[in-house]
């Protein structure tokens, strides 16, 4: 079984402590910092106050951004005037996410 230790990181000024196998602490460190980021955009733009529902928001940008890189190309843009069906399943996505309490739009 690999030796794990532990760090202690802050998210969002809250500080946790994480379990980290040895050699891994660079990677958890870039994680910590994604997330921070994410979280951190995300109530600074004043939209969402919850931490609870931060999280969820910021999870789903992260999700969507991996998945987004391991997808095949994206289908041209649509055209002006035009409706994008994506930016629909996006932010129904997020609309179920967030409850009825936190509806984005």
């Amino acid at each position: 079984m690999p030796a794990t230790k532990q760090i202690e990181v802050q998210i969002m000024g809250q500080s946790y402590l994480l379990g980290c196998p040895e050699g891994g602490e660079g990677r958890l460190l870039e994680a910590v910092e994604k997330v921070d980021t994410a979280m951190c955009r995300i109530r600074d733009a004043g939209k969402v106050k919850a931490r609870d529902r931060i999280a969820v928001l910021a999870a789903l940008n992260l999700a969507f951004d991996v998945a987004d890189r391991q997808a095949p190309p994206p289908a041209p843009p649509a055209a002006e005037g035009e409706f994008d069906p994506r930016l629909a399943l996006l932010l129904d996505r997020l609309d179920r996410a967030l409850g009825q309490d936190g509806r984005l739009i």
